[in-house]
């Protein structure tokens, strides 16, 4: 059985292997279009560069998933797919708000480093700047994934108050922008080679600030 992650080879038989495009693993493709886009970006990212990556001809890019556009909205998707759980599975399954949010930000410290699989580090969707490179479409759809972390923690927020975890006077929108403005720039840092020991101090003092803003810190001590 072809592994994978190996391109198939044309057919050798003269009469059937004239003019016959190359087949190829569509999903390994995608994964390593998704990582050249993650490290360099979307405008930065040739075709030229696509097609090696991606181990194919260009029309094969083409034919499979339409134009670079297209590609990159399926990245996207796939990057999501296949990552988000190494930060929001702590989140999801933690017991109190803040449980979740500070598992999330030491995920995050630990996922954006490359410390738990090798990936790109930093945050592909964090990192695009594709919105303000001419390309609407594809800003939107940034846009709306970033949108996704400030719904999750608003979402949690939310329950927090309902069960009493956190004061009903508690400004929720702004809290839950806190702790994705510290993710954001965790990402950037990360990408500045930040270690993940440097992160996770940064989630620790955020926390710190959580506890003032929520009053856990006085119970805490009380």
């Amino acid at each position: 059985m072809q592994k994978s992650d190996e391109i198939a080879e044309v057919d050798k038989t003269p009469a059937r292997s004239r003019g016959r495009p190359r087949a190829f693993d569509r999903e390994t493709a995608l994964a390593r279009a998704t990582r050249l886009f993650w490290i360099k970006g979307f405008e930065a990212t040739s075709i030229a560069d696509l097609t090696e990556a991606m181990g194919i001809g260009s029309p094969s890019l083409y034919a499979a998933f339409g134009s670079k556009e297209a590609l990159y909205a399926e990245a996207l998707r796939h990057y999501r797919d296949n990552n988000e759980a190494l930060v929001w599975a702590g989140f999801f399954s933690a017991g109190t708000a803040r449980e979740a949010v500070r598992s999330f930000l030491m995920d995050s410290a630990a996922a954006l480093t490359g410390c738990v699989v090798d990936i790109p580090r930093g945050c592909m969707v964090a990192l695009s700047s594709v919105g303000s490179e001419g390309h609407a479409e594809l800003g939107e759809l940034v846009r709306a994934a970033r949108a996704v972390t400030l719904d999750r923690l608003k979402l949690r927020l939310n329950q927090a108050i309902s069960e009493g975890e956190i004061p009903v006077s508690t400004d929720i929108h702004a809290l839950a922008r806190f702790v994705q403005t510290v993710q954001n720039g965790m990402s950037i840092l990360a990408r500045d080679e930040a270690t993940r020991g440097e992160l996770e101090a940064v989630a620790e003092l955020a926390m710190l600030g959580w506890d003032t803003r929520t009053g856990d810190a006085e119970r805490r001590l009380g």
